[in-house]
């Protein structure tokens, strides 16, 4: 988690219970109208993604769900 991450928490740490609910849900939209679909990633995870998929990463679509026998 960054630095700002964890500095908005421990803020919102201190707030009363009905404060932090209502940061919590402005956080959630902002969020939302940012990725609606949860489909960006961060520059971490796009490292960590480039990373799995140059150390042998198999695409799910390169799998015979039907038969995991030959996988074993």
């Amino acid at each position: 988690m960054s630095n700002i991450a964890m500095d908005a928490a421990r803020l919102m740490d201190m707030l009363p219970d009905e404060d932090k609910s209502f940061a919590y849900e402005f956080i959630k939209k902002l969020v939302l109208a940012w990725d609606p679909d949860f489909t960006k990633v961060t520059p971490e995870e796009a490292s960590r993604i480039d990373a799995a998929e140059k150390s042998g990463f198999i695409a799910d679509s390169d799998i015979n769900w039907n038969d995991l026998s030959s996988y074993a």
